[in-house]
């Protein structure tokens, strides 16, 4: 008698997980635009696009209550998935939020935790329209739902990247990861003498990177005054180079990233080489920065050369040159994505 297969989720990853799962759907509602594989979901509404997105936080695998404020928490779980929606170009409009609770939890804490989300809504101008709540009987569970909407013409997906566009990002990146390795240090710091007091006043950038991210709205308005249509986009949450990836799967294309014009704040930078990590390795493949990576027309290259907060940094090429990283001695090495792994 033959063993049935099994395949460990680890063996193919989220991504592959996901194709394998979709491959089996295919939309059956005329008004279903884009189903599994974006940022977002995208469905006819006539005059304008309907948005959709859901994410999910798990308490010891997303976050860590010993240095995870609950305000900031609930701001994050909106910010994430309104970040979904300005990778899409578009406007959120709704969220929906889902809740696990142990028992561990007061009604004081979970007021706490709608401080930050109610603080969220009114940053994105977003309603809170509804949602659920249940016992967990493993922490805390958040599932945050975001509805937005786009105007037909506006949409950016991952697939539209041309061969010889620019790739953008906003921003700067590797901040969060960074933050990360200094909470983690300090908790196992307190863990190991419970009286000592974390030492964070010089990481403030790099833990607020972490701590309480913030979704590029400003960006997504500022492409409708300055006249810009990414020709495709995808926010940062997995790593710079893992969202390349996604782009230039979506689009069939290669791309070329630039060392020197990777952007690194400062503290992001000393930090990491305080931690003895690469702070490019940072920048690639830390993840959690939420920044917008796009790509634009030549045309529109003037719309955004002197944009403080718009840093070009690189281009797509044809699949056939591959994806690369040029480093600052002008040495062409293939690119290596090696961010968040969820299985």
């Amino acid at each position: 008698m033959s063993k049935e297969k099994r395949t460990e989720i680890g063996e193919i990853g989220e991504f592959g997980l996901i194709d394998r799962l979709a491959e089996k759907f295919a939309p059956a509602n005329e008004r279903t635009v884009k189903g599994i594989g974006d940022d977002t979901a995208v469905f006819d509404l006539g005059d304008k696009y309907l948005l959709t997105t859901s994410d999910m936080l798990l308490e010891g695998v997303h976050f860590d209550l010993s240095y995870m404020p609950l305000p900031h928490l609930g701001y994050k779980a909106v910010a994430v998935n309104v970040s979904d929606i300005a990778a899409m170009n578009g406007i959120p409009t709704q969220i929906t939020v889902n809740l696990g609770l142990s028992n561990r939890f007061s009604v004081e804490a979970v007021e706490a935790l709608y401080e930050g989300i109610k603080s969220a809504c009114e940053e994105y101008n977003v309603d809170l329209v509804g949602g659920d709540t249940t016992s967990s009987s493993s922490g805390l569970v958040i599932s945050v739902t975001a509805l937005g909407e786009v105007e037909r013409d506006k949409v950016a997906y991952r697939n539209g990247a041309m061969e010889s566009d620019i790739l953008c990002v906003t921003g700067d990146l590797g901040g969060a990861f960074v933050g990360l390795q200094v909470l983690e240090r300090e908790k196992a710091e307190f863990m190991a003498n419970p009286d000592m007091q974390p030492k964070l006043d010089s990481y403030d950038y790099v833990v607020g990177r972490q701590l309480k991210p913030r979704a590029r709205m400003d960006i997504v308005h500022e492409f409708r005054d300055l006249g810009i249509q990414p020709t495709s986009m995808i926010d940062v949450s997995d790593g710079l180079a893992s969202e390349a990836f996604h782009l230039c799967k979506q689009s069939g294309l290669g791309v070329a990233i630039y060392e020197d014009k990777l952007p690194i704040e400062k503290q992001s930078y000393e930090t990491a080489a305080e931690f003895s990590i690469d702070p490019n390795s940072c920048a690639l493949n830390g993840g959690e920065d939420y920044e917008l990576l796009f790509t634009i027309g030549q045309d529109d290259f003037e719309k955004i050369k002197n944009h403080a907060d718009i840093h070009t940094i690189g281009y797509m090429q044809a699949s056939s040159k591959g994806r690369t990283f040029v480093t600052r001695s002008q040495n062409v090495v293939e690119l290596q994505a090696q961010g968040w792994r969820h299985f």
